[in-house]
């Protein structure tokens, strides 16, 4: 009988399941996000808490018993300088787990692990992304065309329109001053 063995093993022995518990934290901290099955998820996040809490005393020892965990020196230094002083007056609860459903193969339950203070859409801060939207003919048309479609011309001669040159780009660099003053002084 299993009274009170807490720890899920995951069918894998101890060393597999330590170095996988150690490559998937350091994933995590390196991503801020990852997405597994839901067992993993729970084992891992009760493995990287106890780290991230470490991460709040930056000193020489804290800093090497992570390390002895992690065993990646970017993901320590990652630890360290980005996530711990953003978690800093958070008592707990680093990570947070969204399910996402079966997994097509084997149907194993999947979900999303990830950092807590790290999510912009659960954090309400909007990104800002161009909208992939859809556009009509009508909006893609310039001032000439809607000008030349007002003045009724003959099937003829729109036939032998020009097609229309693109838009200049409006981001284009805006000339130095000392630019300026060299245009000036070849005229």
């Amino acid at each position: 009988m299993r009274h009170n063995k807490v720890i899920n093993h995951l069918g894998r022995t101890s060393s597999h399941r330590k170095a996988m518990m150690a490559n998937m934290a350091t994933s995590l901290i390196m991503h801020k996000r990852i997405t597994t099955t839901l067992a993993k998820a729970k084992a891992l996040r009760s493995y990287v808490e106890p780290l991230i809490t470490k991460s709040k005393d930056d000193s020489t020892h804290s800093r090497r018993v992570v390390f002895s965990y992690l065993q990646d020196k970017t993901a320590v230094s990652e630890l360290f300088r980005e996530i711990s002083p953003k978690i800093a007056d958070r008592p707990g609860g680093y990570t947070r787990i969204l399910k996402t459903g079966s997994r097509l193969g084997d149907s194993a339950e999947m979900c999303i692990i990830e950092l807590v203070d790290y999510n912009e859409g659960m954090l309400g801060i909007e990104t800002t992304k161009a909208k992939p939207g859809r556009r009509r003919r009508s909006a893609k048309k310039t001032r000439t065309e809607t000008d030349a479609s007002k003045t009724a011309k003959p099937a003829s001669a729109k036939a032998k329109q020009v097609p229309e040159t693109p838009a200049v780009d409006d981001k284009s660099p805006e000339p130095d001053a000392t630019d300026v003053a060299e245009s000036e002084d070849k005229e």
